[in-house]
């Protein structure tokens, strides 16, 4: 070998010697300054309270300080593009919710590709929906509730938090899977739905467990069933809607997110806080009170939730014949 040659290799080797040092260096010592965590939707329901928990966690244990950052509007997509526009230097997060695998089909045109544009960092809880009736509603169970809807097509409403929403989408599946005719009728945000259903305007919801469960142990909302493949700890008591529509399963899911090129040692040192987070006795029993399960994995876990959510509720929204508000 020539020795302008060798020399010419040596030197890139050491550059990329050089270059790897520095990655593993930034990796150690990151964050050096405040990490925004952007939540793309309003403030007040479940997404702020995961959002608060791991962020005093993760200020706790990386040294600086995690702010959150409200960024509501267009369906979770005005916080999610803050984010895509970031610098990929781990110091701007967001706070995934199930909104980002169904606006994917919901929107036929948006400025991002969530699958391409965003990084999976680490999931953080999946949590159920419930099936709850208002207490006028004569239907039981789930089977009566199906044979009073078919008695009485286009005559149910069914809230939700806004079309295209996790809410909107289980609801929408549901009527699919149990051949049911419910009038859908979205409002802006949870908070409203629940009102309008506990008075009597609206006949049934899908909400998280976050957003009822204190109006089901008090009475004021009657739960026909939970929405996950297994029942809830949280709600031992109430079946799954998959023991009367077989193959039925919804599930409210929440992680972390970051721009794509993000280093991947900065990815790696997010997930696994996150991670030990998740197995903190003291943010179990809080996220056990929520009713959800804790998401520990890996970053390639969390994003193939995402790519498989996505697939999944393409199709809804496709049969839903669903569009923006």
């Amino acid at each position: 070998m020539k020795p302008a040659r060798r020399q010419l290799l040596h030197l890139a080797a050491g550059a990329a010697a050089l270059a790897a040092v520095s990655r593993l260096a930034y990796a150690q010592s990151y964050p050096t300054r405040p990490v925004r965590l952007i939540v793309p939707i309003a403030p007040g329901g479940a997404q702020d309270i995961l959002a608060r928990l791991m962020g005093q966690w993760l200020s706790e244990r990386l040294g600086q300080p995690f702010v959150i950052d409200n960024r509501p509007g267009g369906s979770s997509n005005i916080g999610t593009e803050a984010v895509v526009r970031a610098p990929a230097d781990g110091h701007t997060l967001l706070l995934v919710p199930p909104d980002s695998a169904i606006n994917a089909t919901l929107y036929d045109k948006l400025n991002f590709n969530f699958l391409r544009d965003i990084a999976p960092v680490a999931g953080i809880i999946s949590l159920p929906l419930v099936m709850v009736v208002n207490s006028s509603v004569p239907a039981k169970t789930v089977p009566e509730f199906i044979a009073y809807a078919k008695a009485n097509p286009g005559k149910i409403n069914m809230a939700s938090a806004g079309t295209g929403s996790g809410v909107h989408m289980a609801g929408e599946l549901f009527k699919m899977m149990a051949g049911v005719d419910m009038v859908h009728v979205p409002y802006r945000g949870g908070g409203p739905a629940l009102t309008d259903l506990l008075g009597g305007q609206v006949q049934v919801m899908f909400p998280t467990t976050v957003a009822c469960i204190e109006y089901i142990r008090a009475g004021r909302l009657r739960a026909l069933a939970v929405t996950t493949a297994t029942r809830s700890d949280a709600l031992p008591d109430i079946p799954i809607v998959a023991e009367f529509v077989p193959g039925y399963e919804a599930t409210a899911w929440f992680g972390v997110g970051a721009p794509k090129n993000t280093p991947s040692q900065t990815i790696d040192k997010l997930n696994e806080t996150i991670n030990a987070g998740l197995a903190d006795p003291k943010i179990k029993a809080r996220l056990a009170h929520l009713g959800g399960t804790p998401l520990v994995g890996s970053p390639a876990d969390f994003g193939k939730l995402i790519a498989d959510e996505t697939e999944k509720w393409g199709k809804v929204v496709k049969f839903a014949g669903a569009k923006p508000d």
